[in-house]
Order: C-alpha cells, then structure tokens, then sequence
C-alpha cells in the first residue's frame, strides 16, 4: 500500500481566475505544494538534507471547476520509482460533492543536496512511499 498523503483547503479569492473560478496555474502550484509537503512528512530527517526532487514533466487533466470558498481535498502518492526518477499521482476533489476536480502524474528527479546531481533514489526511500 503507498504512502498517501491527504490535505483539505478552501479556495480563496487569490486563487481565481478572471472567469471566478480556480485559476489552472494554481493547479499546477498545489501539485507541487502537496509533493512537497508529502515527502516532508513522510521522508526521514537525513533524507532531507540529503535529497532534493526537480519536477521533469506534469501532466494535468482538469474535470470540472473550483469557486470560491469550496473546500478542496487533495491527495497524492508515489506511484512508481525507477532509477533517479519518481512518479507521483496527485488527485483534487470537492470535499462536499465528492466530484473529481483535477488529476495529474508527475515525474520528478531525485538530486542530491551537495552536488546538485541527479542521484539513484535509496531502496529504503522506495520502500517507505511506494
């Protein structure tokens, strides 16, 4: 089973779009917010300082809108590693209706904090999120 990460917001006004309702650059912005607090919590204090990721390519696939003051639920986890790289699937829902909003898979490359390098991901790291 992997390790999910769950969050839920409300969306804000600085979070709209000139149509009032999410913005899809702000997707994109909480795709790399929940990665990142996803391996905060999860990863153990060595690794991250040992460790950083680089987002390599999002694929986004948006379903239906956000307005203001809906409450978001988010969720992501690793869907697979290999080599340097991670996938990770995120999906964001309504928290009221249940409806999909948006769903996306990124890979990201695991760099290490010294050398600024793409580095092999560690088996103890795949094995804590996948």
């Amino acid at each position: 089973m992997p390790a999910i990460y769950e969050s839920t917001f409300e969306v804000t006004t600085a979070d709209l779009d000139d149509m009032q309702h999410v913005n899809n650059v702000r997707y994109l912005q909480w795709v790399q917010d929940v990665s990142e607090a996803h391996w905060t919590q999860w990863a153990k204090p060595i690794w991250l300082k040992q460790y950083k990721w680089v987002a390599i390519n999002h694929f986004i696939e948006y379903k239906k809108p956000a307005f203001l003051g809906d409450q978001i639920q988010i969720n992501t986890h690793v869907h697979e590693h290999t080599g340097v790289k991670s996938n990770r699937l995120v999906r964001m829902f309504n928290a009221t209706t249940g409806d999909l909003l948006m769903q996306s898979s990124s890979w990201w490359c695991m760099i290490d904090a010294s050398s600024l390098k793409p580095t092999r991901i560690p088996k103890e790291v795949t094995e804590a999120f996948v």
